[in-house]
């Protein structure tokens, strides 16, 4: 390197002691494009001399061959590793970066600018304690601006530096430092900030970087580097009450059961009294585990095994907390939402929510309202779209432990995940429970769906019949229940037009209004399996998505989904309801197969092709299914 401790050559044992006793700060540079992030961070690690001498030949040369700063350093190429982000001079991915002076250790996430790359400023901005927000002399306050400062309140940084870089450019007015600040704290004032610490600056330059620059002498607070040693930084995880998302259950033989994970707040001591949550179990600590040997006391950020003095019921993803201080417990929540993919979030669809240790299903319930960042304007919405945020309330299929995220970062924040491609498509931060659903507790029954069904002689279930309008679907539906009728059968026919006549009359054909139009027929459908009946529905249905919900709400065995294959060519030369003739002179809006998507079934329980089948035919096939599967057999559990 550059530059190094003497102490590295001298004793390294002594070195690595003194690096691992320094605090550490985790910041983040945001703002808008071209306000110099990557070279505010290349100058802090240039002038800091903690760049190795390969690290400079390279940069040297790399500057004059794609630098943007003709023959001077170009410091944001340290940073910009990607080839694209070199060849447009914009940072695109989050660039991590680890550095150390001789006071402080840090952490800094270098973010994008470009508000496509939103979902990247908020995933560098997750774990951050500071906030670098740069803003350009020249151009002042941006939409950018105010959309980093937004998100950067959300998700809980409250130190933030108004570094206002490029005053090279404006002659180092004081004014034009004096007018941002005024308007960005007249912005943010609503935003819970602790400290705003403006500092002007020119990161190409170097001024007010290291040390106060003699080119302001009206600027008398501190360089960017000593704010960075000396900020405090409420440590709020060790002070924070004592919590463990359990992330393994620790057998390794008959004799040893402990519980491990990395603890999130607080800290536990050998004795202390604790609550498993959210089953509520109790007992004391036993001992503290690690691979160095056992402690008497752990605190925030270390990896832990905890035994207990009392064999108790804990499972991965369950949190252990201090008995007098648990958290809270729920399967339902607000929260706030940013989205993170390019398909848009639709409330009713069914995704896979992650917290600190557990992924459970569940689905956003209600978009109470999107906010715009820019005027911070709550506006409806039926939709988030990519960078969007949105107040949202959440149902999960079970109970979870947790803490609002305002008062930890660990238990209260959860990622959302795709339920088909497993991709990460949003982040979210719980506010609180609905306590209303606290309050809602299943009603026993002394009739239940297996008498319901055994009084029938049948088995229920749901035959979901899916694919374009005109495929047949609603032909085959009523085909087959004739034919169960006539064999005194118990069924019941939901078809596509005429439930949108009542209950779904609401919904339009939007991408969102399909979703709660199958949501609903879903939960409908469960009530009459329920009742022993045999319920047909027959809806496009264009999403499996949806179609794995409905599936998910009913027992093993009781959905039979019916694809219904027709090529889209094939159902526009039928066109019983005039409807592809609509849709190709564009009379129809979100017409499936046109602007539209339909997602075929991947493994369907049957699969029926009408352009090389009469109806009679397919009816035939199907109701053979049943047969065979003894949803036909004279007891309802389907045994002869």
């Amino acid at each position: 390197m550059a530059h190094q401790s003497d102490l590295i050559a001298e004793d390294i044992g002594a070195y690595l002691k003194a690096q691992e006793e320094k605090s550490m700060l985790r910041f983040i540079t945001c703002g808008s494009v071209d306000d110099g992030k990557s070279t505010l961070i290349g100058r802090l690690l240039y002038d800091s001399k903690l760049i190795f001498e390969d690290q400079l030949n390279a940069l040297e040369a790399d500057s004059k061959k794609m630098g943007t700063q003709g023959q001077e350093i170009d410091f944001a190429l340290l940073v910009d590793g990607l080839a694209a982000e070199r060849e447009q001079g914009i940072t695109i991915d989050v660039a991590y970066r680890f550095f150390s002076t001789d006071k402080r250790k840090f952490i800094v996430a270098d973010t994008p600018g470009h508000e496509q790359y939103t979902r990247n400023m908020a995933t560098g901005a997750s774990t951050a304690d500071l906030a670098i927000l740069l803003i350009d002399a020249r151009k002042g306050v941006l939409t950018q601006t105010r959309r980093h400062s937004y998100i950067a309140s959300l998700l809980g940084i409250k130190h933030i530096v108004l570094a206002v870089n490029k005053m090279d450019l404006v002659d180092y007015s004081q004014k034009v430092l004096t007018d941002i600040e005024i308007e960005y704290r007249e912005f943010a004032k609503g935003f819970g900030f602790s400290e705003i610490m403006s500092i002007p600056m020119s990161a190409l330059r170097g001024d007010n970087i290291l040390a106060p620059s003699d080119k302001m002498p009206w600027y008398e607070g501190p360089s960017l580097m000593h704010h960075l040693e000396t900020v405090k930084v409420d440590d709020v995880r060790a002070e924070g009450p004592f919590r463990m998302p359990v992330q393994w259950v620790n057998r390794p033989n008959l004799d040893f059961r402990g519980f491990s994970g990395t603890i999130a707040s607080g800290s536990v001591k050998v004795g202390d009294p604790i609550k498993a949550l959210p089953n509520a179990v109790e007992s004391r600590v036993k001992s503290i585990v690690t691979y160095d040997g056992e402690l008497d006391e752990a605190v925030a950020g270390e990896a832990v095994t905890i035994t207990l003095e009392d064999e108790i019921d804990i499972s991965r993803g369950d949190v252990i907390a201090g008995k007098d201080n648990p958290p809270e417990v729920a399967d339902q929540f607000e929260a706030k939402i940013i989205w993170m993919a390019a398909d848009a979030m639709l409330p009713g669809r069914p995704y896979l929510f992650k917290t600190a240790a557990k992924t459970l299903p569940g689905v956003v319930t209600d978009l109470k309202y999107k906010v715009n960042v820019n005027t911070l304007e709550h506006t409806a919405a039926k939709k988030l779209d990519l960078n969007e945020i949105g107040i949202c309330n959440i149902s999960l299929d079970r109970r979870i432990a947790f803490d609002p995220y305002g008062l930890n970062r660990e238990t209260g924040a959860f990622i959302i995940i795709d339920r088909l491609t497993n991709t990460t498509v949003g982040a979210g931060m719980i506010d609180f429970a609905l306590r209303r659903a606290s309050n809602i507790h299943w009603q026993a029954l002394d009739v239940n769906k297996a008498a319901r069904a055994d009084m029938k002689h049948q088995r229920p279930a749901v035959l979901w019949f899916t694919g374009f309008s005109g495929s047949g679907k609603s032909t085959i539906a009523n085909i087959i229940e004739k034919r169960l009728f006539a064999r005194h059968r118990h069924t019941y026919v939901l078809d596509g037009d005429n439930v949108r006549h009542g209950l779904n009359k609401d919904l339009g054909f939007t991408d969102a209004d399909r979703v709660e139009n199958i949501r609903r027929i879903g939960e409908v459908s469960k009530l009459m399996v329920d009742a022993g009946l045999m319920v047909m529905t027959s809806f496009i249905s264009p999403f499996r998505a949806e179609r794995d919900m409905v599936r998910g709400l009913v027992d093993a065995g009781e959905f039979i989904e019916v694809f219904v294959d027709t090529p889209i060519e094939v159902c526009a030369t039928r066109d019983p309801k005039g409807l592809y003739k609509k849709a190709k002179a564009g009379e129809i809006k979100n017409f499936t197969g046109f602007d539209s998507p339909y997602e075929a079934p991947l493994n369907p329980e049957i699969h029926v092709e009408t352009a090389k089948m009469s109806a009679e035919e397919c009816a035939d096939k199907i109701i053979g299914y049943l047969e065979q599967n003894g949803y036909l057999n004279a007891n309802g559990n389907g045994q002869s």
